[in-house]
């Protein structure tokens, strides 16, 4: 399995830290973007990297904020900056020799899942959004705009954002699924939930990586 090698991305006059993976024969790149208080070192994250790549998709994890702006709750919750920062990562991802001609979909957790939804929104050529454990509603006045598919997973015992990822769901007019996997909290922490989320996420991108011709891509 391709080994990560430290990159580093430039975005709003700052240069946020990365990992980049990518395995031989890679069929596209999935960026993560991870909630409030975590980085691009968070264990879960870093988990469903591992198994991605594994299943010949390339990874990136990065730093959307840097370290003294992740001091800043403020900031922590700005879901448009963080969308911003995804978007400076994604034209990196475009510009770079080994990942130029790859596909590109979004892996959000928590805040970062609303990231992911608004970047998207804005970028009709992003192939595949998953969430997990996400906030979408903190995207919901760009919902209807998304067109790339997607998958949102949530604890079967993670009640309240169940129920926000339903409104979510009802506002997309995208391709899309909920996914909820029975007896998990929102962190995915009980055995063999995170390996549900892996499978999930896993059988969504090689579904739509690479991106079919022709294939809708969005449904009134």
């Amino acid at each position: 399995m391709a080994a990560e090698r430290p990159v580093r991305i430039p975005a709003d006059g700052l240069v946020l830290d990365g990992l980049l993976g990518i395995p031989p024969g890679a069929v596209g790149i999935v960026l993560f973007a991870h909630g409030s208080g975590s980085s691009r070192l968070s264990p879960r994250n870093a988990f469903v990297a591992r198994e991605l790549r594994r299943a010949k998709m390339a990874t990136l994890l990065f730093d959307l904020l840097s370290a003294e702006e992740s001091e800043e709750p403020a900031l922590v919750f700005d879901v448009e900056l963080l969308a911003r920062r995804l978007r400076a990562a994604t034209k990196w991802v475009r510009g770079q020799p080994a990942t130029r001609a790859l596909a590109v979909a979004y892996f959000g957790a928590s805040t970062g899942a609303a990231a992911a939804l608004i970047a998207a929104a804005d970028d009709p050529a992003i192939t595949a959004v998953v969430s997990r454990g996400g906030r979408p509603d903190l995207a919901a006045r760009v919902l209807p705009r998304v067109e790339a598919p997607t998958l949102l997973i949530v604890g079967g015992d993670d009640t309240p954002v169940i129920a926000m990822n339903e409104q979510a769901l009802a506002r997309l007019r995208c391709e899309k699924r909920l996914a909820i996997v029975p007896g998990a909290t929102h962190l995915f922490e009980e055995p063999g939930a995170l390996e549900e989320v892996v499978r999930l996420a896993t059988g969504w991108f090689l579904e739509h990586f690479p991106a079919k011709e022709g294939r809708q891509r969005c449904r009134s």
